[in-house]
């Protein structure tokens, strides 16, 4: 099986005070650092999702920017991931989004969303108890191949979500494994207290 990774690490955090969310430090550890020890996938196949303008390089995989055009957000690292896997990758390679500032991924987080994709699904998305996380998502490479063009030619996607309705994707739910929610994310100073608070109970 060919599982390729994008860590979707270009935000801003202009909630944040415009800190990159890949650099602020929980409990001494980057959310970025966190998030790709959370995924036992080989560094070649892994992909650091810059955001616009030029990429510096990261120690953690292959860093990418966004391509040239108006799209920014989560879906402009995906479409990247697409244009650089498509010349590079098996035709039957999946490739994984991650959000960037979920810490908390689940140790099964790979085996459950990439299950659906073998079954034939064209994506899965991860839920919890009912609420979606389409940033942190399962896709199979062969069903976005022409979605940089698709793209280009403005055509109505804008986000992840978007995407994955389009491709009828299937829904993955960690409500019945998980009592705390392994997708809670950061976009605020207090989720940011609250993350820090968990990372010191966790251990993580």
């Amino acid at each position: 099986m060919n599982v390729y990774a994008v860590v979707l690490s270009g935000g801003a955090g202009s909630r944040l005070g415009q800190v990159r969310k890949a650099e602020i430090r929980l409990d001494g550890q980057t959310l970025l650092g966190r998030v790709v020890r959370r995924l036992p996938i080989e560094q070649a196949n892994l992909l650091i999702s810059t955001g616009p303008g030029p990429a510096a390089a990261s120690a953690a995989g292959t860093a990418l920017p966004d391509l040239d055009g108006p799209l920014g957000g989560p879906l402009a690292g995906i479409v990247a991931a697409v244009a650089y896997l498509r010349e590079r990758a098996p035709a039957d390679a999946i490739l994984l989004s991650v959000a960037v500032d979920t810490p908390f991924i689940p140790d099964d987080f790979i085996p459950r969303l990439v299950g659906p994709i073998t079954s034939g699904a064209a994506a899965a998305q991860a839920f919890w108890r009912g609420n979606a996380y389409p940033t942190n998502a399962a896709w199979s490479l062969s069903a976005l191949r022409d979605l940089p063009e698709q793209i280009s030619n403005n055509e109505a996607i804008n986000s992840p979500k978007a995407l994955l309705a389009q491709l009828e994707a299937a829904k993955v739910d960690w409500g019945d494994s998980h009592s705390d929610n392994p997708f809670a994310n950061l976009n605020t100073p207090a989720d940011l207290v609250a993350l820090a608070r968990r990372c010191r109970q966790s251990s993580l």
